[in-house]
C-alpha cells in the first residue's frame, strides 16, 4: 500500500455494514447468514447485514422470516424484481456504516477476503474492488462479449471501468454518500464506481464454487445490462456510426463519380433495377440500425425524465444496531410503497 494511503489513520473498531442483493436463492441464504455472521463477528462488533430480496418467486422470503428477529440484520423485500442494480442502490440506501462491503447472496464471493479488504481500507483506502484472476469457468461467448463491453466503454473515456472487476467491494461511508447522490435511474453499478473515483486499491481473487442453484443472469438480461452500461458511459457507438456513414457517403459518391463517367466516356450501360432494389436495401437497412441506436440512448432519456423510483420496497425488517428498536413488520396484504428518501 502507497503511503500516501497512511495519511488519514483510522480507528481499530469500525462501524460495518454489509449489503446483499438476492433473488431466488432461498437454499443459500442459511450458510450466506452464518459465514457473513461469523467473519462480520470477527472484523468488529458493530455491524448490520442489508439483505435485499428482489423480488423472488421461491421460499427467499419463507427463509428470511426465521431470522426476523436476528440482530444486526436488515431485510428489504421489494414489490416486484427491480434488477440487481436497483438491489444495491437500495442496500446502498440503508447503509449506516463507516464502511460498507457489497457481496453476492450466491456463496460465490469468499468472506474469507474481508479482513483483507478492510485492513486495506484501514492503510487509507476508500474503495476496494477484488478481480477475477481469470474467468475459465465462462463459457467464449461471455468472456468475449465482456471483453469487447469494456473495450467500447472505456475507449476515448477519462473514466476508466476495470475490466473483470465484480460488485464484491468495500465502499468507505464516503463513496456510498456518493453514490447516493448521483441521479440516475438506470444504474450501471460498476461504471458509476469508477465514476466517483476515490483512492482505489484492486485486489485479485478465485470465485468459490455455486453451493446451490445456477446463476439468474440470462443472455436476454445480459444484453439488457451490456446497452445499460454502454448508453450511460460511452457515446462510442454514436461515434462509430456516424464514421461509418462518412465512409459509406464516400464511397457511394466515388461509386457514383466513376458510373457516370463510365457511361459518358465508354459509353458504359449502367446496371439495371437489381443493383438499384440491392442498393436500397443495403441503405435502409444502415438507416434502420442507425435509428436503433438512436433510440437506445433517447429510450434511456424517456426513462430518467420519467423520475419514476428505483426501487418499491413492500416490507422492511429493521434490526440495525443504529436504528432504534427493531421492527418487524406485521402481516399485510397492502404493501408500503414509500420510495426510499434517497430517491
Amino acid at each position: 500500500m502507497a503511503k500516501s494511503m497512511n495519511e488519514h489513520p483510522r480507528a481499530a473498531s469500525v462501524r460495518i455494514s454489509c449489503v446483499v442483493p438476492a433473488f431466488n436463492e432461498a437454499q443459500n441464504l442459511p450458510n450466506l447468514i452464518a459465514q457473513l455472521s461469523e467473519q462480520l463477528n470477527a472484523l468488529s462488533p458493530q455491524w448490520e447485514i442489508i439483505l435485499i430480496d428482489d423480488g423472488s418467486n421461491d421460499a427467499t422470503r419463507a427463509v428470511l422470516a426465521n431470522y426476523a428477529a436476528m440482530p444486526g440484520l436488515v431485510v428489504l423485500h421489494f414489490s416486484r424484481n427491480f434488477g440487481k442494480e436497483a438491489a444495491l442502490s437500495a442496500g446502498l440506501d440503508q447503509a449506516q456504516g463507516e464502511v460498507c462491503f457489497i457481496l453476492d447472496a450466491d456463496l460465490q464471493h469468499p468472506v474469507a477476503m474481508m479482513p483483507k479488504m478492510l485492513h486495506a481500507w484501514h492503510e487509507g483506502a476508500q474503495m476496494v474492488y477484488l478481480v477475477r484472476e481469470n474467468r475459465n469457468d465462462e463459457p467464449f461467448w461471455k468472456r468475449w462479449g465482456s471483453h469487447l463491453l469494456y473495450r467500447l466503454i472505456n475507449f476515448g473515456s477519462a473514466v476508466q471501468v476495470p475490466e473483470d472487476a465484480g460488485d464484491f467491494r468495500l465502499l468507505d461511508a464516503k463513496v456510498v454518500a456518493a453514490l447516493r447522490a448521483l441521479p440516475e435511474r438506470n444504474r450501471f453499478m460498476k461504471g458509476l464506481y469508477a465514476w466517483v473515483g476515490f483512492r482505489t486499491l484492486a485486489l485479485p481473487y478465485t470465485p468459490d464454487a455455486r453451493a446451490y442453484g445456477t446463476t439468474h443472469y440470462s443472455g436476454m438480461r445480459l444484453i439488457n445490462l451490456a446497452l445499460t452500461g454502454l448508453t450511460a458511459f460511452s457515446n462510442m457507438p454514436l461515434r462509430l456510426w456516424s464514421v461509418f456513414g462518412l465512409i459509406l457517403a464516400m464511397l457511394s459518391l466515388g461509386y457514383g463519380g466513376y458510373v457516370s463517367l463510365a457511361y459518358f466516356i465508354e459509353q458504359r450501360p449502367v446496371a439495371g433495377w437489381t443493383t438499384i432494389v440491392a442498393g436500397l436495401m443495403f441503405f435502409g437497412g444502415i438507416q434502420l440500425i442507425s435509428i436503433g441506436i438512436l433510440g437506445e440512448y433517447l429510450g434511456r432519456v424517456y426513462d430518467e425524465v420519467k423520475q419514476r423510483p428505483r426501487y418499491l420496497v413492500e416490507t422492511k425488517i429493521d434490526n440495525s444496531p443504529w436504528s432504534g428498536a427493531p421492527t418487524v413488520p406485521k402481516p399485510s396484504a397492502k404493501a408500503d410503497l414509500t420510495p426510499s428518501p434517497h430517491d
